[in-house]
């Protein structure tokens, strides 16, 4: 039942729209992402970092839990479940727990050495019918222990990259994982423009998309984004909400408490279908079952 996410962003570059990739730490954040997903007749992808993928006892536990959730609840949208941010070892262990779709961060890597990995994991995802997303130029921020400074990549080595045949790439273009910092430049449309120019028909990714401005994200859609990846603004929706709920010290049961907290990350992710112009996309792909 799961996709490779490359179809889904091939169609998005051709039609000038993002895919939005939503992190899951849980049951109730998975249940969030599909459900919506699925009232607005999106496509989407089900992003795992390391950290969660561990949490949740391991990527085949997270891998059975969403194939069996999609079934339950009869979802019909395209769904690619993606490795967020992983390392070279964790992208084998995701393709052989099912995962539909990995990311290789190999941005910490000397560009030789990065091109080296990537190309290797390259050859592999295409036997097996898996999307990879390369990574050049740190994302700022920390995830997962590993902290950037919200560099600009290097045009070129986006195009070296791009050149190995992965099926998307995310750039550093100064944007960063979490809470914005005070004196944070923007994010550089200038950069975003010239990797554009250079890997062409490459869509290109945008980490740490929570806390742009819908403004920063339509014109980074209109020169090129194609995918664009949310933690954050569900995490603040969920821990507020939460907090909110559990004022009421008679409140026990985590099927009376959790709804609400799901219907708050519902809110988000549908916000962001709508920015990203996903809603009504999975039309696309024909009907699924």
């Amino acid at each position: 039942m799961l996709v490779s996410a490359a179809e889904m962003l091939k169609k998005a570059k051709a039609g000038h729209y993002a895919v939005g990739q939503f992190n899951i730490n849980n049951l109730e954040w998975t249940k969030a992402a599909l459900l919506t997903a699925e009232e607005c007749k999106s496509p989407i992808i089900l992003g795992v970092s390391e950290g969660a993928g561990k949490y949740m006892c391991g990527f085949k536990t997270v891998a059975d839990m969403v194939k069996a959730m999609m079934e339950e609840l009869k979802i019909t949208v395209p769904v690619a479940l993606h490795l967020d941010h992983g390392t070279y070892d964790g992208c084998y262990k995701c393709i052989e727990a099912g995962f539909s779709s990995i990311m290789f961060d190999g941005s910490h890597y000397p560009i030789d050495e990065n091109v080296a990995k990537t190309k290797e994991l390259v050859e592999v995802c295409r036997e097996k019918g898996i999307s990879l997303e390369a990574e050049v130029g740190s994302i700022g921020g920390e995830e997962d222990g590993v902290v950037g400074m919200g560099e600009c990549a290097d045009p070129k080595e986006c195009k070296m990259v791009a050149d190995l045949g992965v099926d998307f790439l995310a750039a550093g273009i100064g944007n960063i994982h979490g809470k914005y910092p005070a004196n944070w430049q923007g994010l550089s449309f200038e950069t975003l423009d010239a990797i554009q120019q250079l890997t062409g028909a490459m869509p290109l990714v945008l980490h740490g998309g929570s806390n742009n401005s819908d403004e920063e994200i339509a014109e980074a859609v209109k020169i090129g984004i194609n995918k664009i990846n949310i933690s954050s603004d569900i995490k603040v929706a969920y821990y507020e909400k939460m907090r909110e709920v559990l004022k009421d010290e008679s409140l026990r049961e985590p099927n009376i408490i959790q709804p609400s907290c799901i219907a708050a990350m519902q809110k988000v992710v549908e916000h962001k279908l709508e920015l990203f112009r996903t809603t009504g996309k999975a039309a696309l792909y024909g009907r699924r079952s």
